[in-house]
């Protein structure tokens, strides 16, 4: 008897395993943080501080508390680097390319374990994913390193500008927004300085779109010269990420373009790439390249929506994701036509894809309400600030209006909670942390109750 409960006491679900398995890795990389070898100035961050940005790496979010650029040596800057690439991927990714490597076997558990970081409904080919995933983040991040890497050779000596390809690649593709122009253009910089800059533009939001709309669309897609076809799964989400985009860069252009702060200087092409990467960079990077405490209230709400519905499942984003969002108009409009059925492409959706997204969005409304709610109380600043800060940290996005350098220790530390919760997912944190479900043997009578 005492054995069984030590067993059930050991075991660990998919969900508890990820769980632990991200926290692990942030105190790691706290620890690291910490080590003097790490800061430029010689003294250790404070435990809250290198707390904060392990997290907001290993959860690839952005936020940061000091300038990553001017305050980390070298090795502080590999070390969130590497934080980023493992939170983006995912550990068991990463563990998965080491075990490839020593041609070790995959075990079930650890497939159980992949399919729940994947998000995927099957186990069937996840190992065969897995593959994809790598080769297809390591060949983008290492050609845009190159396209960086050469453009800004005309800018920084030659060893910089590599370097400098490199994390920002592997920074932008995995949607962390973390960047080190703090070291070159001042600190908290971001990409100011290239607001007009077609080549950083251009390679910058291609990736955070790659990294954005998840490895199982870009397998599709690469699939599709041999196939011919795209899955639902695929042309929703390059639908969503498309409409999107375009109803972002319209919306900022129409609030901004007669803000003297942010758009009204600019000449009509760098309005443009900045209308752009505004919209692009919500959904969840994190980079910016005008002030976004600047901008008039209205744009910043409006990011708040585009933070809050962030990436596509399987990728490095954060948000309830763009698949969600489209279930719930779709919800709506089927509502209003007075139909049965949620149909999509020419699919039926099953109830319990809806039931699953309402649950996300509400749980995820839930959490960011708290949150703003909670922070409102022990921060001394507007409330449109502090509910941008929160969603920017639940959609793993990382852009904020300066609050993040203000934050109390207390506000630190549940934004970290808040960052983690968005990276996990808020249904794979209550599956962890909640008991585990009985089969439901009998059902309920069915009742009504008036709605609307």
């Amino acid at each position: 008897m005492k054995l069984s409960r030590k067993n059930r006491i050991l075991h660990l679900t998919p969900s508890r395993i990820l769980v632990v398995g991200f926290a692990l890795i942030i105190l790691l990389g706290a620890f690291l943080l910490m080590l003097p070898i790490s800061n430029s100035n010689g003294q250790p961050l404070s435990f809250v501080d290198a707390f904060f940005t392990a997290t907001s790496a290993t959860c690839v979010t952005g936020l940061v508390v000091v300038d990553t650029g001017t305050s980390f040596t070298v090795f502080g800057q590999v070390v969130i680097m590497l934080l980023i690439q493992v939170g983006g991927l995912g550990f068991m990714t990463m563990a998965t390319l080491f075990a490839l490597a020593f041609k070790k076997k995959i075990s079930l558990k650890e497939r159980l374990i992949l399919q729940e970081a994947l998000n995927q409904g099957s186990m069937e080919g996840i190992v065969r994913l897995i593959r994809k995933v790598l080769l297809f983040a390591f060949c983008i991040e290492g050609t845009a390193a190159i396209l960086f890497a050469t453009r800004w050779a005309f800018d920084l000596p030659l060893g910089q500008a590599i370097y400098f390809g490199i994390f920002h690649a592997v920074s932008l593709f995995n949607n962390a927004g973390f960047d080190l122009f703090g070291s070159v253009y001042g600190p908290f910089s971001s990409l100011t300085s290239y607001v007009g800059d077609p080549v950083i533009n251009t390679v910058a939001m291609l990736l955070i779109v790659l990294g954005g709309i998840g490895f199982i669309v870009l397998s599709d897609v690469v699939d599709y010269r041999r196939t011919r076809k795209l899955s639902l799964h695929t042309k929703i989400v390059l639908t969503m990420t498309g409409l999107l985009i375009v109803i972002g860069t319209v919306v900022i252009f129409i609030f901004e373009f007669t803000n003297t702060r942010t758009l009204a200087g600019l000449s009509g092409w760098e309005q443009f790439w900045a209308s752009l990467f505004q919209s692009v960079s919500p959904r969840t990077a994190g980079a910016n390249t005008i002030d976004i405490g600047a901008m008039r209230q209205a744009s910043q709400f409006f990011m708040i929506i585009l933070m809050f519905i962030g990436a596509s499942p399987g990728s490095t984003g954060g948000g309830i994701k763009t698949t969600t969002f489209a279930i719930l108009v779709g919800a709506v409009i089927t509502m209003i036509r007075g139909k049965e059925d949620i149909v999509i492409y020419r699919y039926r959706l099953a109830k319990d894809r809806i039931f699953k997204a309402v649950t996300l969005t509400l749980l995820a409304l839930f959490l960011v309400i708290m949150v703003s709610m909670i922070l409102s109380t022990t921060e001394d600043h507007p409330f449109l600030m502090i509910l941008f800060e929160t969603t920017s940290a639940f959609g793993t996005v990382g852009l904020t209006m300066g609050l993040t350098t203000d934050l109390t220790d207390f506000g630190k530390v549940l934004l970290c909670l808040t960052m983690f919760a968005g990276r996990l997912g808020p249904i794979t944190l209550a599956y962890a942390l909640g008991p585990k479900s009985e089969r439901e043997l009998y059902r309920h009578p069915e009742g009504k109750i008036t709605i609307g």
